[in-house]
């Protein structure tokens, strides 16, 4: 069996029904029970959909941890064979105006509880001979304007390499499938949330920012015609899971490769290429 977790639409949703249709029992976690019933409704063999999950709600992972292992017992599985972290999303705003209780709940979705998961599973993990997967954007670069994804993707780095260490004596890779431009169900969503978060910032933080995040938005515009279809990373999952000797990392989708190569400049290479990209206007 394999979890999945954020499977309503997207790079989740792309993944689970791949591996289903590739013969893993996939586990696919959704926010929203609608989600859930939408997905039962395809009759994929071998995909079950859990719900609530909203990984920012800690309640909620103790009742789909315990429907796991029932499901597993039930199915004669030695136990679970793969974690997909994928769940999470983030906004598009400078530090300075970042929305606090966001950020807090992505840090929770996107931190706090995969440990959570994988502190309850490991067992599972253990007597499977599993393995687990994060998925995140292509590199460790400070982006203008994207610190809340970002920030995530440092933190989930440290810790899956540091399991990668710490769970060598059992042989459980840890392993990354990083993103490119990925195609979402809304292609516009990051500069129509941007538009709406301009409007409900105050105004004097705002006008600081102003021409720069419209000029934002443009690049936003261009590059959303640009994004890779997300089965790309469907693909990729299913290979990271299926290899007998997995690879560290995985890449696919749009700019993936640049973003790889751009991560191995020196630091003040990188940050002065992306002070470059910002383009700052004058207020």
């Amino acid at each position: 069996g394999v979890l999945v977790t954020g499977c309503s639409s997207g790079i989740g949703r792309a993944t689970a029904l791949h591996l289903a249709r590739e013969g893993f029992t996939v586990f696919a976690s959704t926010r929203r029970k609608q989600d859930a019933e939408e997905l039962q409704g395809l009759s994929v063999s071998g995909l079950v959909p859990l719900a609530p999950l909203d990984l920012s709600r800690p309640e909620q992972i103790p009742p789909i941890i315990q429907r796991i292992e029932s499901e597993l017992s039930a199915r004669g599985a030695p136990g679970l064979y793969a974690i997909v972290n994928n769940a999470g999303g983030g906004a598009v705003a400078p530090i300075e105006l970042l929305d606090l209780p966001e950020l807090r709940a992505e840090l929770e979705t996107r931190i706090v509880a995969p440990i959570t998961l994988i502190q309850a599973l490991l067992p599972s993990l253990r007597k499977a001979g599993g393995r687990i997967v994060w998925i995140a954007t292509p590199s460790l670069m400070p982006i203008p304007f994207v610190s809340s994804i970002h920030a995530c993707d440092f933190a989930a780095n440290c810790i899956s390499r540091t399991l990668a260490i710490e769970l060598a004596p059992w042989n459980i890779p840890s392993l990354f499938v990083r993103c490119g431009g990925i195609r979402t169900a809304a292609p516009d969503k990051e500069s129509r949330e941007l538009k709406m978060a301009m409007a409900r910032w105050p105004e004097d933080r705002v006008r600081l920012y102003r021409r720069t995040l419209e000029a934002e938005m443009e690049t936003l515009a261009t590059f959303d015609t640009k994004r890779s279809d997300p089965m790309v990373i469907a693909f990729k999952v299913a290979e990271a899971l299926r290899a007998a000797r997995p690879k560290r990392v995985y890449r696919a989708g749009h700019m993936a490769r640049l973003a790889a190569v751009l991560e191995l400049l020196p630091q003040p290479v990188v940050d002065a290429i992306m002070r470059r990209r910002a383009r700052h206007p004058s207020p």
